[in-house]
C-alpha cells in the first residue's frame, strides 16, 4: 500500500512537493513558538536561579523582579543602607547581596554590587559564575568593572578596556559620565541569563561615578573610549535632577560627601559586617536563606518592617505572574502557527480533491480488480499520512536548521536558548495533533472517493 501510494505520489511529484514543503514550514513554526516560550521561560528561571528574595522598596512584584534580576527599567525609589543591615542580620539569612541600579553602558544596565555577587548568584540551576578572561575587581575598587558576554562581545571589549557609563536605563542617556571611566578588570562567561547583558561595578565604583572627578586638563573619555570636550556644567546640572528621580540617588549628597571625606571616591574600609563601601541608598538586595523554609516568615517580616516601606519578592511567584501577562502573546503567536498549519492542511486536502476526477479511471480498475472500497479509502489515507509525515520531518530539520543558525543571536541578544537535542511530551503531543488533523482531513477526499461508483469510472467521456 505504501509503495504504490509513494509511486502514485511521485507521478503527481511538484503538486506533493509544494504541499509538503508547505506542512513543513508550518511545522517548523509551530515547533519554534513552543521552543522559543520555553527558552524564554527558561532563560527567566534561570537568571533567578539561587535567590530566594528579591528585597527593594515597596512596589510591584513584577517591575521589581524585571528592574532587580533582568536590569529592564527601575525600582523608581531607593532603600536605606540601615534597611539593608538589618536585613543581613536577620535569622535565617544566608547572605544578602546589595545591588544599585540606574545607569547604563551603551544601553546595557550597570549595576553596582560587592564581591558577594558573585560569590552567592547563580545561573541556569545554581551553576556559578565564571569569567572568561581577566580578574574580578578589587573589594571596593571604584574605577574596575567586570563585563558580561555580551556586553564584551558587542563592543569588543576586553579587560584593559576604559569604558564610560551614563545616567539611564536602558538607550536613555541623560548625561555621560565621561570624567568618571572604568577600566575593564573581567569578562564573565556566557550564562545564557540576563548576567550576559550587564556591567558590573563595585558599590564604592557605582558611587564615584556621581562624584566630581578629574582636573580642568583631563581630556575626558566617549564611551568608545576616546577624548571628548569638557561637557557643559548647566547641562549636567540640568540632568541632575532627571537622574535622582529615576534611580532614588542624590548626587549632590553623594558629591558633598566626597568633597568632605573622599568617601565615594575611595573605599571608606571595611565596616563590621564585612563590605568595603557602605552606599547611603540601594536599589535592591539579593537575599539567600540558610533554610527555605522560612522564605514567608521572611517575606512578612520585611513586608511589616515599620522603618522603611519595603517589599520582599519571591522571584517564583512573581515569574508566575509575569507569564500571565505574557500568556496572552504567548498564545496569539500559537494561534498564527496553527493558522499556518491549517492553511498548509487545506492546500493538501485541496490538492487530493484536485486530482480525483483525473485518477477515477485509476480507482475505477482498482475496483475492477477486487480492490474494495475501503482499500481504495485506505490509499487516499496513506498519501495523506506520507504528505503530513514527510512535512513533519523537513519541518524539524528545518527548525533545527533555523534553531542553528539564529540560535547563538538569540542567546548573545536576549539569553534566550533554543532547545534542539529533543521534544518534551507537549511537543511530542503538537506534533501527533498535527499529523493527526492531517490525516482527519483528508477524509473528505476519501469519502468522495468511496461515494464514487464503478460505472462512473469506467465511462469514457469524450
Amino acid at each position: 500500500m505504501i509503495g504504490f501510494s509513494l509511486r502514485s505520489l511521485w507521478n503527481r511529484r511538484f503538486v506533493a512537493g509544494l504541499t509538503v514543503f508547505a506542512i513543513a514550514l508550518s511545522a517548523a513554526l509551530i515547533v519554534g513558538v513552543e521552543k522559543l516560550r520555553d527558552g524564554a521561560r527558561d532563560s527567566f528561571v534561570n537568571s533567578a536561579s539561587g535567590i530566594d528574595l528579591v528585597v527593594a522598596p515597596r512596589g510591584n512584584p513584577v517591575q521589581i523582579l524585571m528592574a532587580a534580576v533582568f536590569g529592564i527599567g527601575g525600582t523608581g525609589t531607593a532603600m536605606s543602607w540601615e534597611s539593608f543591615e538589618w536585613l543581613e542580620n536577620m535569622p535565617g539569612v544566608a547572605w544578602a547581596v546589595p545591588i544599585q541600579m540606574g545607569d547604563n553602558h551603551r544601553g546595557y544596565p550597570v549595576i553596582g554590587t560587592d564581591v558577594t555577587y558573585f560569590e552567592h548568584v547563580r545561573h541556569s540551576g545554581g551553576q556559578p559564575l565564571q569569567l572568561a578572561s581577566g580578574t574580578l575587581f578589587i573589594e571596593g575598587q571604584a574605577d574596575g568593572a567586570v563585563l558580561g558576554a555580551e556586553v564584551a562581545a558587542r563592543f569588543g571589549h576586553a579587560p584593559g578596556t576604559v569604558i564610560v557609563n551614563a545616567h539611564g536605563s536602558g538607550d536613555v542617556s541623560f548625561h555621560m559620565h565621561d570624567d568618571a571611566p572604568f577600566t575593564v578588570t573581567g569578562v564573565l562567561a556566557p550564562s545564557g541569563t540576563a548576567i550576559d547583558r550587564m556591567v558590573i561595578v563595585s558599590l564604592a565604583g557605582f558611587d564615584a561615578i556621581h562624584a566630581p572627578h578629574g582636573t580642568p586638563d583631563a581630556d575626558p573619555l566617549d564611551a568608545a573610549g576616546l577624548a571628548v570636550p569638557p561637557r557643559n556644567t548647566r547641562a549636567d546640572h540640568e540632568t541632575h535632577e532627571e537622574h535622582r528621580e529615576h534611580t532614588g540617588h542624590d548626587h549632590d549628597e553623594g558629591s558633598r560627601a566626597a568633597a568632605g571625606t573622599g568617601e565615594h571616591a575611595h573605599p571608606r574600609g571595611r565596616d563590621p559586617d564585612g563590605h568595603a563601601h557602605a552606599p547611603e541608598r540601594l536599589n535592591a538586595v539579593y537575599v539567600g536563606l540558610a533554610d527555605r523554609t522560612g522564605v514567608l516568615g521572611l517575606q512578612r517580616a520585611v513586608n511589616d518592617r515599620a522603618a522603611e516601606p519595603l517589599s520582599a519578592v519571591l522571584p517564583a511567584v512573581a515569574l508566575t505572574e509575569l507569564w500571565g501577562i505574557t500568556g496572552t502573546a504567548e498564545r496569539a503567536l500559537q494561534i498564527m502557527a496553527w493558522t499556518v498549519a491549517l492553511a498548509s492542511i487545506i492546500g493538501m486536502v485541496v490538492m487530493l480533491s484536485a486530482t480525483l476526477e483525473s485518477r477515477r479511471r485509476e480507482f475505477a480498475i482498482l475496483r475492477s480488480v477486487g480492490a474494495s472500497p475501503a482499500h481504495v479509502v485506505r490509499l487516499i489515507l496513506t498519501e495523506a499520512a506520507v504528505l503530513t509525515g514527510a512535512g513533519l520531518f523537513l519541518g524539524i530539520g528545518i527548525f533545527i536548521l533555523a534553531a542553528r543558525v539564529a540560535g547563538p543571536v538569540l542567546a548573545s541578544r536576549f539569553g534566550v536558548q533554543l532547545d534542539t537535542r529533543g521534544f518534551d511530551a507537549r511537543e511530542l503531543a503538537v506534533l501527533a495533533s498535527l499529523f493527526g488533523a492531517g490525516l482527519a482531513a483528508a477524509l473528505v477526499p476519501a469519502i468522495k472517493v468511496y461515494r464514487a461508483t464503478l460505472a462512473d469510472g469506467l465511462s469514457v467521456r469524450i
